[in-house]
């Protein structure tokens, strides 16, 4: 392994190169109202999935890259206790989305599901109902954490958690096949390449409601050499050598993309050729915000 130099640094004296960030569409979809996470189509690459935050209805969206709403994709059984990312890949020639349902703001879950349905192809405005052809229950190893934080590296076979809380984060894995009963997790370790927040921050953060430097959301690239991983207002780029680990990756030094004045992101998927990625945000007819990536090796 690598030796990991920890990486600190102020998000707000780095963002003057940062590739535009352009506002491309309007999410048309009204019963959208709290986009926690977005995941690219496995079928259609113009079309994005996206769900809503815990204590809604067990469904999935369709849109596309003009916001138009293509369709939705109910769950059942399953449950929206606290659903907090998307994620999608394709695995012995079949699409699949994963739904976190690993937001745990108190603490006090002793376990987290993550469920895994095949994608539908749908048209425009179908109405699928599936169930799952399989769901993931585990627990951490050291206590419960609150995450939001998800990206699947199908060629591996794991599903990496990444805890929001924490000062440092902490990132997990577990792995993507079914299994039987609960698992836990394999914790990989601290995660100290997003710049940390200053005490004062800390301490005023209850007041302020501005926890600006908590991990919101993570994505893969198809190709598994691309990491983004999403704050309030940044998203930080990761370029992964060939031989690396996912920890190796997200402990170097990320780009960080600034998203100016949109302070309240919550859900960021790289595009499906890997170019670009998309954020939005909770609330009712969301943005939908597009960033080119730097492309160099």
């Amino acid at each position: 392994m690598k030796k990991l130099i920890p990486v600190f640094f102020l998000a707000s004296a780095a963002a003057s190169a940062h590739p535009a960030v352009e506002q491309v569409a309007i999410i048309e979809q009204e019963k959208l109202v709290e986009a926690s996470g977005l995941a690219r189509s496995q079928i259609h690459p113009e079309i994005l999935w996206a769900m809503n935050d815990g204590g809604s209805k067990p469904r999935i969206y369709a849109f596309d890259e003009t916001g138009k709403h293509r369709g939705r994709l109910t769950i059942d059984p399953s449950s929206n206790r606290d659903w907090e990312d998307l994620a999608s890949f394709t695995l012995d020639g079949i699409p699949y989305l994963l739904v976190a349902d690993i937001g745990d703001n108190n603490r006090r879950h002793a376990t987290l599901k993550l469920y895994v349905v095949e994608e539908p192809d749908i048209s425009d405005d179908d109405k699928v109902r599936s169930e799952p052809a399989w769901v993931i229950e585990f627990r951490y190893p050291d206590g419960a954490r609150d995450a939001e934080s998800v990206a699947v590296d199908v060629t591996e076979g794991y599903v990496y958690i990444m805890s929001k809380r924490r000062i440092p984060p902490e990132l997990y894995r577990v792995p993507l096949a079914p299994s039987d009963g609960v698992i836990t997790a394999e914790k990989l370790g601290q995660i100290r390449s997003l710049p940390p927040p200053r005490r004062t921050d800390v301490e005023l953060a209850p007041i302020t409601k501005d926890w600006h430097w908590q991990p919101v959301a993570m994505d893969f690239s198809e190709d598994q050499r691309t990491a983004v991983v999403m704050s309030y207002r940044y998203v930080f780029v990761y370029r992964r050598d060939e031989g690396d680990s996912w920890y190796d990756t997200l402990n170097r030094r990320p780009q960080p993309i600034s998203l100016g004045g949109f302070r309240d992101a919550e859900s960021v998927v790289l595009s499906s050729d890997g170019q670009s990625v998309y954020v939005t945000t909770e609330r009712r007819f969301p943005p939908l915000l597009k960033a080119p990536l730097d492309t160099e090796d």
